[in-house]
């Protein structure tokens, strides 16, 4: 074996060739990230950008979607109501025909606008749509919107909302027979006792204004023993020992004081609660079986013995029962609704009031808008 002769590149210190990938290596790396950059690939942070503004984009016409969807077929609902096929019926499918057609170009030419605002800002598209959404939210707050609403409401509730509508309307004309005086009295009065009752609705989770209500209804806020047995502010008599119990955790005491304001009220609070899950959280007919209670084996009885299924049906076997017990709870806590938000008790009949205050809505039968 020739000795002169080197064994291998290592021991002839013939680097060279190393480095020389090493080099080409590097210059294919950078020649690739050059050359992504001229394609115009997204990077990470570019491509979270984008996502976040198309979010914002679809956010936006999602939102003007929907309400422009609710005031035009609340609209059309309110303008061609009734049965005939020609004059209601007909016009009224055309209608919705007509608002397809009418979402189909104007997807359309939001897409061809879209590619041309694209070329000037990716930030006009969702700017646009965002300012879209806020014009329309704008037009919803106006008191306009909620009898475009309530008819909206109506095509799609059917027979239970019209029933609901029709009992609601019967709380805003009960509210707007009241006496303004003496409702400012009763509100005046009530002042004493607010902080057992907020306490006692936060308790057990119920509209601070319906206990209101229907300590106006029992008492009018002048705590008293009544000769059907009735005690205090809320008028309690019996009620089943299973509320008396739910009082007595909630207050931490062992015995229960009727004359006690605060006392009486979460009972009262334990009561409504109790009689509401009773009736399957429906408003009305849980009010009505608090004012029965026990009596003729108790509400749930006797809508059994009539067959009856909502407080509609059952309020014409009610001849000797206080059947609009519910209406004057609810008109009462449409008063202090009014007198939290408002800060005053508005007058029904005057100007526009009708409609804001029942944009306002009646506690617990629904919020408003």
């Amino acid at each position: 074996m020739d000795k002169t002769k080197p064994l291998n590149n290592l021991e002839s210190g013939d680097i060279k060739p190393k480095q020389k990938r090493k080099r080409t290596k590097v210059v294919r790396s950078a020649n690739i990230d050059k050359s992504r950059k001229r394609t115009g690939k997204i990077q990470p942070g570019g491509l979270r950008r984008k996502i976040f503004l198309t979010g914002i984009e679809f956010l936006g016409l999602g939102i003007a979607a929907f309400c422009t969807t609710i005031m035009l077929l609340g609209y059309s609902a309110s303008r061609f109501s009734g049965t005939s096929f020609f004059v209601n019926l007909l016009p009224f499918a055309a209608g919705i025909s007509g608002l397809i057609l009418a979402a189909s170009l104007f997807l359309i030419g939001w897409w061809k606008l879209r590619k041309w605002l694209r070329l000037h800002s990716e930030f006009l598209t969702p700017g646009l749509s965002l300012a879209l959404a806020l014009l329309i939210s704008w037009l919803v707050t106006h008191d306009q919107f909620t009898l475009t609403y309530g008819h909206f409401r109506t095509l799609v509730g059917g027979k239970e909302e019209a029933g609901r509508v029709t009992v609601a309307h019967q709380v805003y004309a009960a509210y707007r027979r009241h006496d303004a005086a003496q409702l400012q009295k009763m509100v005046d009065r009530s002042q004493e006792y607010r902080q057992a009752i907020e306490d006692a609705a936060r308790s057990f989770n119920i509209d601070v204004n319906l206990l209101h209500g229907i300590a106006a209804t029992e008492s009018s806020f002048i705590p008293r023993d009544s000769s059907d047995g009735g005690k205090g502010l809320f008028q309690i008599t019996r009620v089943p020992e299973t509320v008396i119990a739910q009082a007595r955790k909630r207050l931490g005491t062992e015995k229960i004081a009727l004359d006690n304001s605060r006392h009486n009220a979460f009972v009262a609070a334990a009561t409504f609660k109790h009689y509401l899950t009773e009736m399957k959280d429906d408003l009305f007919l849980g009010l009505l079986a608090y004012n029965i209670g026990p009596a003729n084996g108790g509400l749930r009885f006797i809508m059994q013995q009539y067959g009856a299924a909502d407080f509609t049906t059952i309020q014409p076997y009610l001849q000797t029962l206080p059947r609009d017990y519910p209406i004057r709870v609810l008109s009462y806590s449409l008063a202090f609704r009014l007198w939290h938000k408002e800060g005053k008790l508005l007058a029904y009949e005057e100007g526009s009031n009708a409609i804001h205050i029942q944009r306002i809505g009646i506690p617990g039968l629904h919020t408003g808008w």
